[in-house]
């Protein structure tokens, strides 16, 4: 009984240990964004003015996909599905715009982009990309955002993928594509919802403008130092 206590121990210990480097060492995704996006301003852009989807652009698939550079963007980046005219397919809800909380997480401020079937979620320093692209799979493949440690200048936070698909005018968030279904987004009148994983839930107003202190991200995450010195 005790060999078999001892083994199951020894087994988890293992895994944990395994998820533990996989999600912090693992290498990081190429960062295939454009350059430009993360040098340019999005703190400029009137939100409340949306790109018609006509089709006349470039397609979801024709754009590089976009991740979190790091642990975190260095100021708001530019739209990535800027140049992007691909019409929504069948069962989307429109929910593109600039965001804040009015309930729930009052404050939160995010972006959403739609371009065809790609949704691209930019907020407190994440960029979380799905859907098709040019440079990489469906999935959104980045980072959580909170750094937990640092490794002398090295930040440490946790990589993060998901798919994002539309169930009946929802966009559904499930890990790894696969898993269990962690974040909802739909619309409820002029407002948009977000539902996560720990049962809060947000309600947004539309805005149309970036508001200045969230311009640059707040940095994120318990930042346990080691070998700083």
């Amino acid at each position: 009984m005790f060999k078999v206590l001892l083994r199951t121990v020894a087994a988890l210990t293992v895994l944990v240990i395994t998820v533990f480097c996989f999600v912090f060492f693992s290498p990081r995704p190429p960062l295939t964004i454009d350059p430009e996006t993360l040098k340019g301003d999005g703190s400029i852009i009137n939100y409340c003015q949306l790109p018609v989807l006509d089709g006349s652009g470039k397609m979801a698939a024709d754009i590089a996909k976009g991740n979190t550079p790091g642990c975190s963007y260095g100021h708001f980046p530019l739209p990535i599905l800027r140049e992007c005219t691909e019409p929504l397919p069948e069962g989307a809800a429109d929910i593109r715009g600039l965001w804040i909380g009015v309930t729930g997480h009052i404050g939160h401020v995010e972006r959403v982009e739609q371009c065809g079937s790609r949704t691209i979620v930019t907020s407190s320093g994440l960029i979380h990309d799905s859907g098709p692209n040019s440079t990489a799979g469906l999935n959104s493949n980045d980072t959580e955002g909170g750094v937990l440690f640092t490794l002398g200048n090295q930040e440490f936070c946790p990589r993060t993928s998901a798919s994002m698909t539309w169930n009946n005018g929802v966009l559904d968030f499930h890990v790894l594509g696969w898993g269990p279904l962690v974040v909802r987004r739909y619309r409820d009148g002029d407002q948009m919802v977000w539902e996560y994983v720990d049962g809060s839930v947000t309600r947004m107003d539309r805005i149309c403008a970036l508001p200045d202190a969230h311009r640059i991200p707040k940095p994120r995450g318990r930042r346990i130092s080691f070998f700083s010195g």
